[in-house]
């Protein structure tokens, strides 16, 4: 599959919760996925995944599923063309 470059909003009860470190697994159970999850001020978390195309629509799938820390009320997501420069997938 091609790459690709998945950048994502999650909205909700996202933060203080675990879900960066639950993305960071879920990224790394995936495999071959590279980024990294951050906090926003604004209570948003945004994960940055780039891996082929198929491994990031999972990771997505599984942002949008009931099995997430918290709890997502909204999910905004873009692709683009990976940039690279990560060496893993990082919390941030």
């Amino acid at each position: 599959m091609a790459p690709a470059r998945l950048t994502v909003w999650v909205r909700g009860r996202v933060q203080g919760v675990g879900f960066r470190w639950f993305t960071r697994a879920r990224a790394l159970s995936v495999g071959g996925v590279r980024g990294f999850a951050l906090n926003l001020d604004d209570g948003r978390v945004q994960v940055v995944a780039e891996g082929t195309r198929g491994d990031c629509e999972q990771l997505l799938a599984w942002l949008r599923s009931d099995d997430t820390p918290g709890r997502v009320t909204g999910v905004t997501e873009i692709w683009a063309t990976p940039r690279g420069g990560y060496a893993e997938f990082d919390i941030r």
